[in-house]
């Protein structure tokens, strides 16, 4: 569906290149989404955005082309907490997919069992300001022990400025924790300085997994990942590259398909993949990011 479209929304890239970089086999893209089809999966009402439609199909189609063999799907902030679209698409993966989904904090034991069962392996809370009303803490402490049982983990989304007040509070949770796109660090700033590093020693402290995904919404520098560019995104490089090579076993990568809320331009996703070996620049480093780390966090059972 392509009405009603938030303003200035950029669709997905059309035509993704043809990879230069051909990623080991079983890989994992562990960080996208599903926008609807919005006429069989309605948008939450209380969205901050309504985005055009991006469904499993073309999600398990730029899979293949990528040369990738498993997803890590997350519920995306405009289906609020109804997982359905998600659901679907896992069980339509024939378990080549797993999912994060969103849940408030009555959620019932029977709720989170269905969802085990279609290959939801974690819940998302997102602390950016501009995307909640009010940060979920008291919500994430509720959901954090109903899902302890389960041996699920918690996906936190936040921006590096907010982490410092948040910090404590995430320490004190008694789950397993994903932080996406590295925290969402100003990339403009020294990698080896305070702000960085600050996260850094949190992502130690915490035990955390890191996903060094999104450069092309970190970026401010470029260049963009478009018209074949191979060496996209160079102000990202430092950042992730430090996070590889400090937590080499708790890293993970995914493309953020289909891109919400990309106001500049919308990247190549064969680009993106050609990405990943300038941040994870060994083939140890790379199987790790892309097949060991994941499949230990979401296909534990092989």
């Amino acid at each position: 569906m392509w009405t009603d479209v938030t303003p200035g929304w950029l669709p997905w890239h059309p035509n993704p290149s043809e990879p230069a970089f051909t990623a080991p086999e079983g890989a994992v893209d562990a960080h996208c989404h599903v926008f609807g089809p919005a006429e069989e999966f309605p948008f939450a009402p209380e969205r901050k955005y309504t985005p055009v439609d991006a469904g499993k199909e073309q999600l398990f189609a730029l899979r293949d082309h990528l040369g990738l063999s498993r997803n890590v799907i997350v519920q995306a902030t405009c289906h609020g907490s109804d997982n359905s679209a998600l659901v679907d698409a896992l069980r339509a993966s024939d378990g080549r997919a797993r999912g994060v989904a969103s849940v408030t904090p009555d959620v019932t034991h029977d709720e989170l069992e269905r969802l085990h069962a279609a290959g939801v392996r974690g819940v998302r809370f997102n602390f950016v300001k501009r995307l909640v009303d009010a940060a979920p803490t008291d919500a994430l402490e509720t959901i954090a022990a109903k899902i302890t049982p389960l041996g699920w983990h918690v996906v936190l989304y936040f921006e590096a400025p907010d982490l410092p007040d948040l910090r404590d509070f995430f320490l004190s949770l008694p789950v397993t924790l994903v932080i996406d796109h590295m925290g969402r660090p100003d990339v403009g700033a020294d990698p080896d300085g305070p702000e960085f590093t600050g996260f850094l020693d949190f992502v130690a402290r915490s035990g955390a997994w890191v996903k060094v995904s999104c450069p092309e919404r970190l970026t401010k520098t470029g260049p963009r990942a478009l018209d074949g560019e191979q060496h996209a995104y160079a102000d990202v490089v430092p950042f992730a590259r430090k996070v590889v090579e400090t937590f080499p076993d708790r890293v993970l990568w995914g493309t953020d398909w289909p891109h919400p809320n990309l106001t500049d331009h919308m990247p190549d996703d064969g680009l993106l993949l050609d990405h990943v070996p300038r941040i994870a620049v060994t083939a140890e480093q790379q199987r790790a990011l892309l097949v060991d780390n994941p499949m230990r966090l979401y296909w534990p059972e092989g």
